[in-house]
């Protein structure tokens, strides 16, 4: 299968049409128990540390710091489902329980989990939502079908209009898409939180929700299927933060032909094409082959691929986080780059992740940017990432 994308990207020169969604199911390629259990062991005292440094930055209260300075629902769901997911704690352990019990006590009358003094309702649900999902607990189940159907109701759709009183129907730059939350514009990175909390929590891919949502994911991406301005002319097929103001890019612009042309980067791009994946987008969809030949002409660890300059690392473990998840959605054990050489995704993270850590065991980054100096946000991601990768 993997052959006969690369063949399409090339006969189509990444000209991507917007054909119907289809599902598709795929059966992730074996890898050798050996060299999993070998890779496994090599992040074992990592992890350890990190679950260490975690237990001990627990509030009273039950929560984790988040960027106020005091306990924080989404951290602490990203923390507690970090927790539920090794075996060393797992679901039942009265630390993971006074986390969920912290987040739980976010619940609003409308379905969501957020706190209401924060204008992040869609990005706190959506944390929480994947959170509970996790836990294996038929109890929640109530809390969950509210949660998916208040994520719902916040994505920008026939019901809602924008600041300027235009509706969003199809043809709005906004359609599909999900902010913060209190009715700010839409951007790919709350739109794919959104995607993964409804995926994760059992929303089956016939939902229209995932329709709407691919309409905003394909705006997103520089490649001829996007009928946005800015990406006339665009072939990339990688992707950017947001449809919004006629198009923005985290990572700036480039020359093309002349023109500024909006620069696609790793963590967005990872974001969409898992998106895509968990949307039962079929693998041999352009938009898909697309995405995945970015992928392979960009792959590193290093850096936030395609950030230029001192922006390289902002996101760093962000997108180490969207790595894993993508790659695990994809499938695939190893990715032959466009020059042909092969890297073990795995192998390679789990290098990077080893290397980077803290001696207390949790992981920061220096490069301080959508909140990435908070130790207790970036180690969650980076042992979701492990988990995702190893798992």
């Amino acid at each position: 299968m993997l052959s006969f994308v690369r063949a399409l990207v090339t006969v189509l020169a990444l000209v991507c049409p917007l054909p119907a969604v289809a599902v598709e199911e795929k059966a992730a390629a074996a890898r050798p128990d050996s060299e999993l259990k070998a890779l496994r062991a090599k992040a074992a005292p990592a992890v350890g540390k990190a679950l260490r440094f975690l237990v001990k930055a627990q509030g009273e209260d039950g929560g984790w710091k988040g960027f106020t300075g005091t306990s924080d629902p989404a951290i602490t769901a990203l923390v507690a489902e970090a927790l539920a997911r090794h075996s060393e704690f797992g679901p039942k352990h009265e630390i993971v329980k006074r986390g969920v019990r912290f987040v739980l006590k976010y619940r609003q009358p409308d379905g969501g989990i957020y706190d209401p003094q924060q204008a992040y309702a869609n990005y706190h649900t959506s944390i929480a939502l994947m959170c509970l999902s996790s836990m294996g607990d038929d109890s929640l189940d109530p809390v969950i079908k509210a949660a998916q159907s208040y994520l719902k109701g916040l994505q920008w759709k026939e019901d809602k209009q924008d600041s300027a009183g235009k509706s969003v129907d199809v043809s709005h730059p906004f359609y599909g898409g999900a902010g913060y939350g209190r009715e700010r514009r839409p951007d790919l990175s709350n739109t794919q939180m959104m995607v993964e909390a409804l995926h994760a929590s059992g929303l089956p891919a016939s939902d229209p929700a995932y329709g709407r949502a691919l309409r905003f994911i394909t705006r997103c991406q520089m490649c001829s299927s996007n009928d946005q301005a800015f990406a006339r002319g665009a072939s990339d097929g990688g992707f950017i933060y947001t449809t919004a103001n006629g198009g923005e890019s985290k990572a700036g612009t480039d020359m093309v032909n002349g023109q500024p042309m909006l620069r696609s980067y790793g963590s967005m791009t990872y974001a969409g094409f898992k998106s895509m994946l968990y949307a039962k987008v079929n693998r041999d969809d352009p938009r898909v082959a697309a995405a995945w030949k970015w992928i392979r002409g960009h792959y590193t660890l290093d850096a936030n691929p395609n950030m230029s300059g001192d922006k390289s690392i902002q996101g760093l473990f962000y997108y180490y986080h969207m790595f894993a998840k993508a790659l695990a959605a994809w499938g695939e054990p190893t990715v032959v780059d466009t020059v042909g050489k092969k890297h073990d995704w795995r192998a390679d993270l789990v290098e990077q992740l080893v290397r980077r850590q803290g001696e207390d065991g949790s992981w920061i980054n220096t490069a301080d940017r959508w909140q990435e100096d908070n130790a207790c946000l970036v180690t969650a991601y980076c042992l979701l990432a492990l988990d995702a990768a190893l798992r």
